[in-house]
C-alpha cells in the first residue's frame, strides 16, 4: 500500500518519515519531489572494474548548471537525506526529467527500512542535458511493508551524505 502525499506530510510531523529539508510545496497526490545535490562524481576511468575501488572526481555543479554528456555515468544525490524506519522508500527520476533523456536512477530503486540519507543518484543523460542544483529531479514514494520488521538497515551505504561511488569491491574477498 502506497501513502498519500498528505500521509506523508503528517509521518513526516510525526517524525516517522524523515525529510531534511522538508519543503510542504514538495508534496504531491501520492510522493515527495526531492531535488538535486550541487556535488557530482565521475569515474575517472572508462573502463570500470566491480572488484576495484574505482577513482572519482568531484565536480561542484555551478548555479547556472552543467551539461551531462551521453556515454557516462554520473553520481549525484538527492539534497535531501530521506528515510523511514517503519516504511519502505521508493525513489525514481520524475517525468519531466525523463523527457529530456535523463534516466536518474538507473537501478535500485528499493531503499531499504531505516537507511536515512541523502540518497546516490546514477545519472546517464541519453542527449546532452543540462541540470541545476536544487532543481526538482525525482520523487520518492513510501510504501508499507507487509510482515514484521525485525531488523533495520546497517550496510555499507547507511548514514552517508553526498553522493557515493560504487563500493562493491568489498563483497569480494
Amino acid at each position: 500500500m502506497i501513502l498519500t502525499g498528505s500521509k506523508i506530510a503528517e509521518c513526516h510531523k510525526d517524525g516517522i518519515i524523515v525529510i531534511e529539508p522538508f519543503d510542504p510545496d514538495s508534496i504531491t497526490t501520492d510522493s515527495y519531489d526531492f531535488h538535486l545535490g550541487n556535488t557530482l562524481l565521475c569515474y575517472k576511468n572508462h573502463t570500470l572494474d566491480a572488484r576495484q575501488n574505482n577513482e572519482t572526481e568531484e565536480i561542484q555543479i555551478p548555479e547556472d548548471g552543467i551539461v551531462l554528456e551521453p556515454g557516462k555515468i554520473y553520481l549525484g544525490s538527492t539534497l535531501e537525506r530521506i528515510g523511514s524506519k517503519e516504511y519502505v522508500p521508493i525513489i525514481r527520476g520524475k517525468s519531466s526529467t525523463g523527457r529530456l533523456g535523463l534516466f536518474v536512477h538507473i537501478t535500485a530503486d528499493l531503499i531499504d527500512i531505516g537507511s536515512i540519507n541523502q540518497y546516490t543518484l546514477m545519472m546517464n543523460a541519453t542527449q546532452p542535458v543540462k541540470i541545476y542544483p536544487g532543481m526538482p529531479i525525482g520523487q520518492v514514494t513510501f510504501w508499507v511493508p507487509y510482515g514484521n520488521i525485525d531488523k533495520l538497515y546497517d550496510g555499507k551505504y547507511n548514514g552517508l551524505e553526498g553522493p557515493q561511488a560504487s563500493q562493491s569491491f568489498r563483497d569480494f574477498s
